[in-house]
């Protein structure tokens, strides 16, 4: 702890360190301001702000296994809870009080369910993100006249603005240190999802109706707990199905889901869609690089791939990892017959993975794996009733054209016509360019 030189912070790009100590301290020195401009505490303001904390505390102290839960299932961006409090301090103190009520609660929040998980230094700086938002809130709500003391007649427009500063400063202050850390980052990760934004602002109007329950009759604020801890419990099970739909070594939707999620879309197409398509990507002799590196080498080079594949596509097509090394693409709203730009994203996906080259750190130095390549296989939907069956056994016959073909090349199956595929739906169909296959 006092090895001042050996903090983990130092470690941070100098790009992200300076930004990240200046909202710390930033934070500090508006909380000492705050302090020492400020005759002092009234015993009704200590008395909320002790109410706060242990609301806070007591939160954390029930909700313990279900937070570390969702902090252990999160990637980017993690909305807590805990907003209901440091909220509530922002509406019922001014801006100082909160703030150290906000430091308080998170502390704790830090110790009991994230300590094992986040680095102090990335706690510091959430931390300050939060005191910031309380004091930019608190400051709103006091120059909006309805006051800093308990029981303050807020107007409904300006507890709606003092959440709006709080939501902004803070979800962008956190967005602006996740996209400098990572630029490939995607603007979900950045943000996080619209339903965890839309969880936020929940919680912070939860934090309002506490506040208001706290100037009518303290005891009254018991009863945001129930609603809060049940709320908790629904975010964990909607993060659980999440959790079960992905493919944990590279994120894209595991085969089942991908199958699920692909059989809807094409249900839910019509004429005015467009053209639908299916890409079957198979890595090129992926075995070789797990006997060359290691499977963990081998793991981070399918991450570093399916990130490749997630840049090539659009948001709302659907990506996954069909298991081993093969990746599979459901595209929509081709344009035209859908052929020539089926063909030109399988193209870009197989000279960006090419290109590749993806850093290993080992304990001799960095390795870098490059020299990789895919095989792609497509197939285009008809115009109506596509099958999402029949679309994969032709991008996958067409896969194996490209396999024997050399590798490292695209090729387009041949549709087949609706009888045909109904009679003879237990073989595959051929691929562009290769013969039938002979019985037996």
């Amino acid at each position: 702890m006092f090895a001042v030189r050996r903090w983990a912070i130092w470690a941070l790009p100098a790009r992200l360190l300076g930004p990240v100590l200046l909202v710390e301290v930033t934070s500090v020195a508006l909380i000492v301001l705050g302090l020492a401009g400020h005759a002092g505490p009234t015993p009704a303001q200590l008395q909320i702000a002790g109410v706060l904390c242990l609301l806070g505390i007591a939160h954390t102290e029930v909700a313990v296994g279900v937070e570390r839960v969702r902090r252990r299932v999160t990637d980017g961006n993690h909305v807590d809870l805990s907003s209901v409090w440091t909220f509530a301090a922002a509406v019922a103190l001014p801006p100082s009080y909160a703030a150290l009520v906000a430091v308080i609660v998170h502390c704790h929040l830090w110790w009991r369910a994230w300590r094992l998980r986040v680095p102090l230094y990335k706690q510091t700086f959430t931390s300050a993100t939060v005191v910031l938002a309380c004091i930019a809130s608190a400051t709103v709500l006091q120059h909006s006249g309805g006051g800093t003391e308990i029981g303050s007649n807020h107007q409904l427009w300006a507890l709606g603005l003092a959440l709006l500063a709080y939501t902004t400063v803070n979800s962008c202050l956190v967005a602006g240190a996740i996209a400098v850390s990572s630029p490939e980052a995607n603007l979900t990760k950045v943000f996080a999802p619209w339903d965890e934004n839309v969880l936020e602002i929940a919680t912070l109007c939860l934090g309002a109706l506490a506040a208001i329950a706290l100037g009518v009759n303290p005891w009254l604020v018991l009863l945001v707990l129930p609603p809060l801890l049940v709320l908790h419990r629904a975010v964990l099970v909607r993060q659980l199905e999440e959790a079960a739909s992905t493919d944990g070594k590279t994120g894209l939707l595991n085969a089942a889901a991908w199958h699920a999620q692909a059989e809807r879309a094409l249900r839910r197409a019509s004429r005015h869609d467009g053209a639908k398509g299916v890409l079957v990507l198979d890595l090129d002799h992926f075995k070789s690089v797990n006997d060359t590196y290691g499977h963990l080498a081998g793991d981070q080079v399918l991450a570093a791939v399916a990130a490749a594949l997630r840049t090539e596509v659009r948001d709302r097509d659907l990506v996954g990892r069909f298991g081993g090394e093969e990746f599979v693409v459901l595209l929509g709203g081709l344009e035209g017959s859908g052929t020539a730009e089926l063909e030109a994203v399988g193209e870009r996906i197989r000279r960006r993975v090419a290109n590749l080259r993806v850093e290993i750190p080992t304990p001799d130095g960095p390795l870098t794996v490059a020299g990789l390549t895919v095989s792609v296989g497509a197939a285009l939907s008809p115009t109506e009733g596509a099958d999402l069956r029949t679309l994969l056994q032709i991008a996958d016959a067409a896969l194996y054209t490209a396999k024997r073909a050399g590798r490292n090349v695209v090729r387009m199956g041949l549709a087949v016509p609706a009888q045909h595929t109904t009679q003879h739906a237990g073989r595959l169909p051929t691929a562009a360019g290769e013969p039938p296959a002979a019985a037996g």
